[in-house]
């Protein structure tokens, strides 16, 4: 998933100070402050700098089918990960609002593929202006459903907003060709046309720019999707909606079902099994992405997935320590270790092994700290629920019980059930489950090597291949390595490596396709040849 380049020079707006409660009720499609007293200074903590004060038209709770927010027969919390409080009630969609959803995309896909590339164009640079207007509000939200530390949701707006920018752009440089046949009565060309209505699937890790990354793309290659976002984090895609709808977006092209965690089973397989969806477009695990290839095949739709990663960081006896460090420190901790590109195994060469793992814990020590996402200072929210929590808890377990020796955190942290200590493991063997399981959290685990032959055998052991780092000052090796990784992204001296204008993506099991970049628009677009004759 996406990896936040910006963060360097992207700055935190300092916060005021404690606002009232925001436990948050439905109304009218959107949330408003409950009634009742204020909460105690415990329950606090979790709101610092919230939600409140946001315009209620980006607080939704309905659906976005047609153009209209559309109640469900029933209702899910969203809850604060830092705290467990609700943040708010949202519709809680099943197959009858999804199979509606798809009609209505369809039905304004026969519409909007007949809207030029300038309008299609124009109406995007409208949508990513109101995002840029709105960007603190949109950032506040992304802390309160995802937990992420705020200076790092304010860095994923202003990538998502990008990525409409980018595709605002690329809409209006889709060419075809034309091919001179052997035959002089005759020409061929060749078009590219929309393919369709687009079932689109998002996380809650990113939950804003997994959406425009892919719906950017659809909409300017004259697409109209459906759009699912993670139960854990519903209110970005619906703000998103809000701005859509303010922009202008027509009526269709733009569509918006939550649902809860029981219901996400049909109504994913109701939107990638529906005849009239040509294209299915997910990020997530790779064993879910497996399930929707399987949807996809009954009816041999197009797909693009971005599915899990198990990222190598490879540290050669030539690299630049504290460089190496640097970027040791970007790669892994960012969202708190919960994106696929995230490194998940460290390989460090001998020489160099022991100064890397001093450096990389006092580093730690030194510039990670745990908190509530709202509260300036924070770099380590907690992860999404507790669940997360006990996955690398038991990886922490299994790896010790092994032989690993913990040199910084290995355990919860005392703020509460969804946090976890920054973690450092050493003397890590290819044996122990974080080395061949993602994690999606804060630990480190570090593995000794003595050739680059063997860090390569190493880093390529594996099912999947999203993203993949190293370090080194050698130039012949920097071409070796970066050409022997079976990886789809590789990071060379660099530990973030994700921009809008580069193609975003896997080999092996990590996915099929690419996003972003001038590449991430021909997922939306159909090839046909034309044999013009009579000439």
């Amino acid at each position: 998933m996406a990896t936040c380049f910006w963060l360097r020079s992207c700055g935190a707006r300092r916060l005021g100070s404690t606002f009232p409660g925001c436990r948050l009720h439905p109304r009218a499609g959107g949330l408003v402050p409950a009634p009742g007293p204020a909460p105690g200074p415990a329950q606090l903590r979790g709101y610092v700098g919230g939600l409140e004060g946001l315009s209620a038209a980006l607080l939704r709770t309905d659906s976005f089918v047609g153009g209209r927010w559309l109640p469900a027969a029933a209702t899910f919390p969203v809850q604060d990960p830092a705290s467990g409080a609700a943040l708010g009630m949202v519709a809680d969609c099943g197959m009858s609002e999804a199979r509606a959803a798809v009609r209505a995309a369809y039905e304004a896909f026969c519409s909007w593929r007949e809207v030029s590339a300038k309008e299609r164009s124009s109406l995007l640079r409208k949508w990513y202006n109101l995002m840029i207007q709105n960007k603190d509000d949109l950032a506040r939200i992304i802390t309160a459903e995802s937990g992420k530390p705020l200076k790092e949701a304010h860095g994923e707006i202003l990538y998502s907003a990008f990525f409409l920018e980018w595709f605002s752009e690329e809409a209006r440089r889709v060419y075809g060709d034309i091919i001179y046949t052997p035959a002089k009565d005759k020409r061929a060309l060749v078009l590219k046309q929309p393919v369709g209505v687009a079932a689109v699937i998002t996380p809650w890790n990113f939950p804003s720019a997994m959406i425009t990354r892919k719906v950017g793309a659809a909409l300017a290659a004259g697409c109209t999707v459906v759009v699912k976002p993670a139960e854990d984090t519903p209110f970005s895609a619906l703000a998103l909606a809000e701005l859509a709808s303010q922009a202008g977006i027509p009526p269709g092209v733009y569509n918006v079902i939550p649902c809860s965690r029981k219901n996400a089973k049909e109504v994913g397989e109701a939107i990638c099994t529906d005849p009239l969806v040509s294209k299915i477009s997910f990020t997530g695990s790779t064993t879910t992405g497996k399930i929707l290839l399987h949807h996809a095949a009954n009816s041999v739709k197009r797909v693009s997935m971005e599915l899990g990663g198990l990222a190598p960081f490879i540290v050669f006896d030539s690299a630049n320590v504290d460089q190496a460090v640097a970027g040791a420190l970007a790669s892994k901790f960012r969202n708190t270790g919960q994106t696929c590109v995230c490194s998940n195994r460290f390989l460090v060469q001998r020489g160099i092994h022991d100064a890397f793992v001093k450096a990389f814990a006092e580093a730690m020590k030194k510039n990670l700290h745990v908190g509530n996402g709202f509260e300036e200072g924070t770099t380590q929210g907690p992860l999404i629920n507790e669940k997360a929590v006990e996955k690398v808890e038991k990886q922490v377990n299994d790896a010790v019980s092994k032989g690993a020796t913990i040199v910084t955190g290995g355990k919860r942290h005392h703020l509460g059930k969804n946090f976890f200590e920054p973690t450092l493991l050493s003397n890590v063997t290819q044996d122990m489950l974080c080395t061949h399981e993602e994690t999606f959290g804060p630990l480190a685990p570090v593995i000794k090597f003595d050739t680059e032959e063997e860090a390569i055998a190493i880093a390529n052991a594996t099912d999947v291949g999203l993203a993949g780092y190293f370090y080194s000052q050698d130039p012949a090796q920097i071409w070796r390595v970066a050409e022997q990784l079976e990886v789809g992204m590789v990071g060379v001296n660099e530990g973030l490596i994700s921009s809008v204008e580069c193609p975003f993506g896997g080999v092996k099991q990590s996915g099929l396709g690419r996003e972003g970049s001038k590449y991430g628009i021909d997922e939306y677009l159909e090839l046909k040849y034309v044999c013009y004759g009579g000439l």
